[in-house]
């Protein structure tokens, strides 16, 4: 009798595996790092087959610490960090080339050319994204651009491209499954997003082979299995990690939202079966449905810093010794003393997109002390969900009343509370907190057979509730002083 479901969540910066149960509880969880690679200013690079290995390693372990049976497990979900571009060899399984990160801004000069030469309204209304640096096709055409030899060997049919999730299956299956879900397709800015096919003028302006690209498939359906220990396990679930934490936090209604706090910050609003096109600097998406159900989408803004901001404080500022040494020393001060930090580390992303900027802290006098310093960057991570939150009311025009939250960030009280008080809104946050790892277990149940949708997400479970307690002088008091940083930072240019 299958009793567990494995999901294997490959996010920026770790690799982990989690076992859940039939009732979602945590069976085993194992994590492992890795390191990343920073070739340039504003380059981002990663290993792709350690990004691998330790996926890997750290599956098997999360089943050795369980003593489960892998004859036990149901299947096996993969979600990932997403815009990450892997190109290797079809024949020897050799990458060409370092995965470059979704934080990489390498490409950024090619995405203002796109937009000089007047492609930004068709990659819009084909892909619901816009030129940037951010998503995964100009990161291809520099790979078989600046690698020898790979453009030609590309021509072939000899390289094979693909997002985590990808290479992830590829390897798993020992090469024998190259294939995609919708949700991590609809990040290339490659994908027709209504058509639910690869765009064949989008891959000819930029010179990428559609040989190389794989079959997208629904987020929960049988693409293959592995051998896990001698057992046969169906990898059966799919979805990017923002898509999967959508589906885990149970928001799949139209006008459920939520904001996963993780390196970056993403909120997601669902808006159904209709893709609605922002109008507000947002970007359209797919969400994660099942195997034979209509397509659904969301709109969705990026913070390209989110906990991030916290690991600066930690590793390079050294202001801080743990992350969550920054709820205390927030929670010191009364006030923000009038610091703001922009973090603007890799540029801006919703609703600014403005790739070239970079952070800012404004405010300073004598008396600013590592204190205010450390809250100025908390506040910062709810400041910049909160413009993401404001264009999501603009492009829906619907009162927003509370928004799920989850990732790592999301686990500091300080946090939630000042974004509950800055964006005047209800901020639930879950007792599972792994909704990213849940969505992609739910996904990968569904398909097998192990979870019944119709009984999915009617057990929640307890959560903690942030309400607003300031009032609006105060908070449009902070929400002024924050957009004159954010207009220090793009050097005035933002209205």
């Amino acid at each position: 009798m299958k009793k567990y479901i494995l999901a294997l969540d490959e996010g920026t910066t770790s690799a982990r595996s989690i076992l859940f149960d039939k009732e979602m509880n945590i069976v085993s969880m194992t994590q492992q790092e890795f390191p990343q690679i920073y070739p340039r200013p504003g380059w981002v690079e990663q290993d792709p087959m350690r990004i691998y290995a330790t996926q890997y390693a750290s599956l098997t372990e999360c089943i050795a610490k369980s003593g489960v049976s892998p004859d036990e497990i149901a299947g096996i979900g993969i979600t990932n960090q997403r815009e990450t571009v892997i190109v290797w060899d079809k024949n020897t399984g050799k990458p060409v080339y370092n995965a470059i990160v979704w934080q990489c801004r390498r490409t950024s000069e090619l995405c203002e050319k796109l937009k000089s030469d007047g492609y930004s309204d068709f990659i819009a209304e084909t892909t619901g994204l816009r030129p940037d640096a951010y998503f995964s096709a100009t990161k291809i055409k520099w790979i078989l651009d600046n690698v020898p030899g790979a453009a030609a060997k590309a021509e072939k049919g000899e390289l094979l491209f693909g997002t985590v999730d990808t290479w992830l299956l590829w390897k798993l299956t020992e090469g024998k499954v190259h294939i995609t879900d919708r949700t991590n397709a609809s990040r290339t800015m490659l994908y027709n997003i209504k058509e639910l096919r690869w765009d064949e003028r989008l891959c000819k302006m930029l010179g990428i082979p559609m040989s190389m690209l794989p079959e997208v498939r629904s987020s929960s359906e049988i693409y293959g299995s592995m051998n896990l220990m001698g057992s046969c396990v169906p990898i059966c679930g799919i979805a990017g990690d923002q898509q999967a934490a959508l589906f885990g936090q149970g928001c799949v209604n139209s006008g459920d939202m939520k904001i996963t706090y993780g390196t970056g910050c993403f909120l997601l609003s669902n808006t159904g079966n209709t893709p609605v096109y922002s109008n507000h600097g947002l970007v359209t998406t797919i969400a994660a449905t099942a195997c034979g159900e209509k397509v659904e989408y969301a709109l969705e803004g990026s913070v390209f810093t989110g906990g991030a901001v916290i690991q600066w404080l930690r590793d390079e500022m050294g202001l801080i010794q743990e992350s969550s040494d920054s709820e205390y020393f927030a929670a010191k001060l009364s006030d923000n003393g009038g610091v703001y930090i922009v973090p603007a580390f890799s540029g801006l992303g919703a609703p600014y997109w403005d790739m070239h900027c970079r952070g800012v802290i404004t405010g300073l006098t004598r008396g600013t002390g590592r204190n205010y310093i450390i809250r100025a960057a908390l506040e910062s991570v709810a400041f910049r969900s909160n413009d993401v939150i404001d264009a999501i009311r603009a492009d829906s025009m619907s009162r927003i009343n509370s928004i799920k939250v989850d990732g790592g960030a999301s686990m500091n009280n300080f946090l939630m509370q000042f974004q509950s008080d800055i964006s005047d809104l209800r901020v639930i946050r879950p007792g599972q907190n792994e909704a990213t790892a849940a969505g992609a277990a739910y996904l990968a149940g569904l398909s097998s057979g192990f979870f019944d949708k119709n009984e999915l997400f009617k057990e929640q479970s307890a959560c903690t509730v942030f309400e607003p307690s300031i009032d609006q002088e105060k908070r449009n008091s902070l929400l002024c002083g924050w957009k004159n940083a954010v207009r220090s930072c793009m050097g005035g240019n933002y209205e």
